[in-house]
């Protein structure tokens, strides 16, 4: 497996990814159409998709790992939410994301950021140093799954504010 940034011609690998890695995914309602890969999308043409990479495996996209800029509390920079990441159904469980992840925290570690947080699954995000924070707040999300890791032993305090292509739906 190779992990590297993407490029302009990973971008439909990309997007065949997001979807396929969350379409019959718990989070979602049976039946509804996933939303990852238009989140992907909004933020690259947006320009504010911080860090792309994509894992490579036997040349092909295995698996994409995006973040974007975020708010927490009352500082305005220095923190990024980690989100969407998704492995190809058939590169499932053979650590693809695990690996995006860990690379993705020492790029950001390297240029200097405060953090990084996300809504996740405390189960799974810990293992990388992904926790919840007292007095971390995301609304409409349970504190549970308000996560965050410091990256320069900053703590994370108050509400986090994600980009708005965050709350893209896939009826646009």
């Amino acid at each position: 497996m190779h992990i590297r940034l993407e490029t302009n011609s990973d971008v439909a690998a990309i997007r065949a990814v997001e979807y396929a890695a969350f379409r019959n995914h718990p989070q979602h309602a049976p039946g509804a159409e996933p939303t990852e890969h238009l989140i992907v999308d909004a933020l690259r043409g947006s320009g504010r998709l911080s860090l792309s990479l994509v894992a490579e495996y036997r040349g092909e996209v295995a698996g994409h790992v995006a973040l974007s800029p975020a708010s927490v509390g009352d500082d305005g920079r220095g923190w990024y939410m980690l989100g969407p990441v998704g492995v190809s159904p058939d590169s499932q469980g053979r650590g693809v994301g695990s690996a995006l992840v860990r690379q993705a925290l020492r790029i950001m570690r390297d240029r200097g950021a405060h953090g990084v947080v996300l809504v996740g699954e405390p189960a799974y995000y810990e293992r990388f140093g992904f926790r919840a924070w007292p007095g971390l707040v995301m609304d409409g999300v349970p504190r549970k799954n308000v996560l965050a890791i410091t990256l320069d032993g900053r703590e994370p305090q108050g509400s986090v504010r994600a980009d708005p292509a965050f709350l893209v739906t896939a009826d646009e």
